[in-house]
């Protein structure tokens, strides 16, 4: 059992580490996009050639998109300081070489975003009354000064050394003719829960600076290739038994039009030997691919036949398309083979998926429908869907949830978030994919989570439906609208650690709402930190005292409904601070 932990506990740590990377690419893949669209219409090459046009391509390649990596990088570390300090530093590596720059912004985004952290966390208390705006301005440009100058002299010729490296490494790959054996670890890699990290952590950047010089890439291709999928969806289809063999047919539509390749991972794990049928066909599509001269101009996500198509240069298409038809063939005829050699009676992929998630609550003593999981439901106000990125699964098993919520008459909101994002709730239900709950429950260890094998097709909403209909949910009718009975003492001021001011639009009344709190918390010896934040950043904590102007109370409160919320109808003249104060005294 060590040993399963161990294994359990590394693979949780490369799926976050996969997941930081694609997490600075994925956001910003509208700009990719973007980018091989103008590259596809107007370079010599293009469909539409156009001189003053194509002089965008160079520019968004070596700037465009290495800042907004950075940008996102930073923020995801230290919200909007972070990630303007992570642009900041980012530069000094894009200037300071030669070739476009996305494993620096890769390092430099996040870095950037580390350092203002640590500095914010050991002055942000410090910083006398009325002088917040001059620290926070000056201490952002000058450590991203600093990050910039070290980028350029120091970690940029560094990582473009690597770079060239690890392109010189792909090259010679490809001149052997050995790519295709890179998906012998893709398509396993994939089914684990890696393709984000995968894809948009490794191949993308690699592909981007393969394309800026041929024209196309294959390397595009390599997991975003719907081929082997589509062969296994079309196998269950034509094979398979009970509701595999039924609910393929939707799947196929899902994953190869829609571009959720998640969709069939369930079909693999239902019979493990179909993994030799994903790796079979990810190696015959990738040989034809090189074979042919296949690749795209910049990458396709989600992985839809759509999206290739759409990033195809004119000289690819034949090869793009016999690329996926060949992968797609072999991946049928193995999975044909091994389901049709299966002599089990029924293929129950929701059976299947209940069988597993029992065993695993029995075997760590946890009965899914017991009174004291029954009574914590009682807490939730909100149903959250989390997956690696946050978009195409865990987007259509909140769909499918929230038309079972809705029809039972409950008005629980039901949304879908990558788990990097998400926040400690105890008042959230969490729905994610067991490969996945060891990392979403670091994340948010006060929360009430649900393990699903399949986003699309779980027994679970309905058993989760029940049991909110059983009890009246917090956050509903019982829920007490904001008065001055929060301010006057009512409210419990015993968990309180630290004072935010919220702002939605105007920053400048927050500002000095704040200054103000803090000379009094000054004079009465008291030492809470207050800080300043717009209300779209606020996390929803416990020992948070968010105070807003009335008008923006109530969408304080949504952000942050487990936090105290003291209303006001002026923040800059205010006599409720003293209230206030005498709280935080008791």
């Amino acid at each position: 059992m060590e040993a399963t932990g161990q294994k359990g506990g590394l693979k949780a740590k490369v799926q976050r580490l996969g997941s930081h990377l694609s997490g600075m690419v994925m956001p910003n893949i509208g700009g990719f996009i973007a980018w091989g669209v103008i590259t596809a219409l107007f370079i010599p090459d293009g469909y539409v050639p156009n001189e003053a046009l194509a002089t965008l391509v160079g520019p968004m390649l070596s700037y465009l998109l290495p800042l907004l990596i950075a940008y996102t990088g930073g923020s995801m570390v230290h919200g909007q300081r972070g990630a303007v300090v992570g642009a900041i530093a980012a530069m000094g590596v894009i200037v300071g070489s030669d070739v476009p720059m996305f494993i620096g912004a890769m390092m430099m985004g996040p870095l950037g975003g580390w350092c203002i952290k640590k500095f914010d966390d050991a002055f942000q208390t410090k910083i006398k009354a009325g002088f917040e705006m001059l620290v926070n301005n000056f201490s952002s440009g000058l450590i991203g000064f600093a990050l910039a100058v070290l980028g350029f002299y120091a970690i940029g010729p560094v990582v473009e050394s690597l770079t060239n490296l690890m392109a010189a490494g792909v090259e010679s790959i490809i001149n052997m003719h050995l790519l295709p054996l890179a998906n012998i670890f893709i398509e396993p890699a994939k089914i684990l829960f890696l393709n984000n990290a995968i894809n948009h952590g490794i191949l993308t950047p690699l592909g981007i600076e393969q394309a800026a010089e041929a024209g196309k890439s294959v390397l595009f291709l390599l997991e975003s290739n719907p081929g082997p999928g589509l062969g296994i969806l079309l196998a269950f289809t034509l094979f398979g038994k009970g509701a595999a063999k039924s609910s393929a047919p939707g799947a196929i539509i899902i994953q190869f039009l829609g571009g959720i390749h998640e969709i069939y991972f369930p079909y693999v794990m239902m019979k493990p030997l179909l993994f030799l049928a994903v790796m079979a066909g990810g190696v015959a599509g990738t040989f034809t691919f090189q074979l042919l001269g296949a690749g795209l101009r910049a990458a396709a996500s989600p992985g839809s036949i759509i999206a290739i198509m759409a990033m195809t240069p004119p000289d690819a298409i034949l090869a793009n398309l016999a690329g996926i038809i060949v992968g797609c063939v072999v991946s049928f005829l193995v999975a044909m083979i091994i389901i049709k050699s299966d002599n089990s009676e029924e293929d129950d992929l929701a059976a299947t998926q209940a069988a597993v998630a029992d065993a695993k609550a029995q075997s760590k003593g946890q009965n899914e429908m017991t009174a004291e999981n029954q009574e914590m439901f009682g807490n939730i106000n909100k149903i959250i869907f989390a997956c690696d990125a946050g978009m195409g699964s865990s987007a259509m098993g909140a769909s499918v949830l929230r038309d079972k919520v809705k029809k039972a008459g409950l008005s629980l909101p039901v949304s879908n978030s990558a788990i990097n994002n998400l926040s400690d709730d105890p008042n959230a239900l969490i729905v994610t994919q067991e490969e996945l709950h060891d990392r979403a429950s670091q994340k948010a260890p006060s929360a009430t989570f649900v393990q699903v094998e399949n986003f699309m097709n779980s027994p679970r909403y309905d058993e989760i439906v029940d049991r909110l209909s059983a009890e009246p949910a917090s956050g509903d009718s019982e829920k007490k609208p904001l008065t001055d009975d929060v301010v006057e003492g009512v409210a419990d001021y015993s968990k309180i650690d630290h004072i935010i001011f919220g702002f939605d639009q105007v920053k400048g009344s927050a500002n000095m709402g704040a200054t103000i709190l803090k000379k009094l918390l000054k004079d009465n010896n008291l030492t809470y930190p207050v800080t300043v934040e717009a209300i779209s950043s606020l996390k929803d904590e416990t020992s948070a005292l968010v105070i807003t102007n009335n008008d923006e109370t109530f969408k304080a409160e949504q952000q942050a409904p487990s936090a105290t919320h003291v209303p006001l109808s002026d923040l800059v003249a205010s006599e409720k601070y003293d209230k206030v104060i005498q709280n935080l005294r008791k």
